[in-house]
C-alpha cells in the first residue's frame, strides 16, 4: 500500500500508540482525583503538556487541550470574537480557509459580525495590499492558516502581524497551524500571534485531541461550562490516554529541517514526473509547502481518478477529508475552472514515504490518465 493522504490524517507511530495503551492500562487515573492513581495521571498529563509546549515554543500554561483542530478553531474564534466584542465587530479572515474556520465565520456574520473574506490573487497568494486594508481600527480577530490543507500554500502571517500592529487594532491574532505543526518551525512571540490551533493525528498521534495555544496576554471567553480542568477555558475530564499519546508524537518527532529536506526531495521527484505529463495542470505554487502537492487530471474526474488509484493499492484524496466530496472551495477561491477543479488530486507526505513509492505511483497515474481518458 501506498498511502499518500496524510494531510488527512497520518499513522499512529508506535511510540504514540504504546503511550496510549499504558495510558489505559497502567496509568488510568482522573488526573484532578486527590489520590496515588490521580497524581500519577496528572504528572503524565503535565509532561504531554511540556512537550508540546516545547514544541510549540510557548510556557506550558498556554497549552490548553481540546478534542481535535475543529474545537480549538472554534474555540479561539467563538470565545475571541465574544471577548472583543466591546472593542468592535469587524473579523478578517481568508476564502482559503479550512472549513472549521469559515463555517464559524459565517456563524460569526449571523451572530452580526462583519467578516471580511480575502480572496488569493491570480499567484495564489493573499496579496499583502489586501490584508493592510482590511485590517482597520475596529478589527477584533484575525484567523490565518499558517499552510493551506489542499495546495500547501504558505500564507503571509508575517504581515498579518505587521498590519495588526500598523492599524493600532484590538485584533486577537489566530492562526490554525494544523497542517504546519511539528513540520516548521513559527515564532510565536515573534509574530505577536495570540492563539494558535494544533492537532494530533496531522503528526503520527491520535485522533480525537488537539490543542490550543492562547498566549498570557490574550484573553477568550469560554464555549463550554463545568468543572475546572484546563482552567475552565475548556472543561471536562481530560482524555489522559490520548493527550499522553499527543505528547508522545510530538517527542519523538525527527528535526524540521532534515526533515523538510526528505519531504522537499520526495515532492521535487513527484512535481517533475507530473510536469512531463501533457494532461496534468499544477494547482500547487513551487514554493508551497514541501508536504503537500495539488494537481488536475485532465479530463479525467477526481472521483473516478481515486477509485482507480485505491484499486492499486495507492491513497490519495481530491482536497479536504472534511468536505465529504463537494468541490474544493480553495480551488474555487483562486478562480479555477469547474472542469480543473473537478478533476483535482491532493498528494500528501509523511515521514514514512520514499521515493521509491514516487515512481509506483507515477507509474500507476499514467496507466490511469491512459485508461481512463480512452474510456471517455
Amino acid at each position: 500500500m501506498i498511502y499518500f493522504d496524510n494531510s488527512a490524517t497520518t499513522a499512529v507511530c508506535r511510540e504514540a500508540a504504546d503511550k496510549a495503551y499504558y495510558m489505559m492500562t497502567e496509568c488510568w487515573g482522573n488526573p484532578s482525583s486527590l489520590h496515588k492513581v490521580g497524581f500519577e495521571a496528572e504528572k503524565e498529563l503535565n509532561r504531554a503538556r511540556d512537550i508540546i509546549a516545547d514544541k510549540l515554543g510557548c510556557d506550558s500554561s498556554e497549552v490548553y487541550f481540546t478534542s481535535g483542530g475543529t474545537e480549538a478553531d472554534n474555540l479561539a474564534i467563538f470565545g475571541g470574537a465574544d471577548a472583543r466584542k466591546r472593542r468592535g465587530n469587524r473579523v478578517v479572515t481568508t476564502a482559503i480557509e479550512h472549513s472549521a474556520v469559515l463555517a464559524a465565520c459565517r456563524q460569526l456574520e449571523k451572530m452580526g459580525y462583519k467578516v471580511i473574506y480575502l480572496k488569493p490573487d491570480d499567484s495564489g497568494q493573499i496579496p499583502d495590499a489586501d490584508i493592510y486594508n482590511a485590517i482597520t481600527k475596529d478589527t477584533i480577530l484575525v484567523s490565518m492558516m499558517s499552510v493551506n490543507n489542499e495546495t500547501g500554500l504558505m500564507l503571509p502571517l508575517q504581515t498579518v502581524s505587521n498590519a495588526i500592529k500598523r492599524s493600532g487594532a484590538p485584533a486577537l491574532f489566530h492562526v490554525d497551524n494544523v497542517q504546519g505543526f511539528g513540520k516548521t518551525k513559527i515564532n510565536i512571540k515573534k509574530l505577536g500571534i495570540d492563539l494558535m490551533s494544533i492537532s494530533a493525528h496531522k503528526i503520527h498521534g491520535p485522533k480525537g485531541v488537539g490543542a490550543l495555544f492562547m498566549a498570557k496576554k490574550a484573553r477568550i471567553n469560554p464555549r463550554t461550562f463545568g468543572g475546572l480542568q484546563e482552567k475552565q477555558i475548556r472543561p471536562g475530564t481530560e482524555p489522559i490516554p490520548a493527550v499522553c499519546a499527543f505528547g508522545e508524537a510530538v517527542r519523538v518527532l525527527p528535526d524540521e529541517r532534515e526533515e523538510l529536506e526528505t519531504i522537499t526531495a520526495i515532492r521535487d521527484k513527484l512535481r517533475t514526473a507530473l510536469c512531463e505529463m501533457p494532461d496534468i495542470v499544477m494547482n500547487s505554487r513551487e514554493d508551497a509547502f514541501p508536504y503537500i502537492l495539488n494537481f488536475s487530471c485532465g479530463k479525467v474526474r477526481s472521483e473516478t481518478m481515486l477509485h482507480f488509484l485505491s484499486e492499486r493499492g495507492i491513497s490519495v484524496s481530491s482536497g479536504s477529508a472534511c468536505s465529504k466530496s463537494k468541490p474544493s472551495h480553495v480551488l474555487e477561491a483562486m478562480g479555477f475552472n469547474h472542469d480543473r477543479i473537478d478533476s483535482s488530486i491532493r498528494v500528501s507526505f509523511s515521514r514514512y514515504n520514499t521515493l521509491e513509492e514516487v515512481d509506483e505511483f507515477v507509474k500507476v497515474l499514467r496507466e490511469g490518465l491512459d485508461n481512463l481518458q480512452q474510456r471517455k
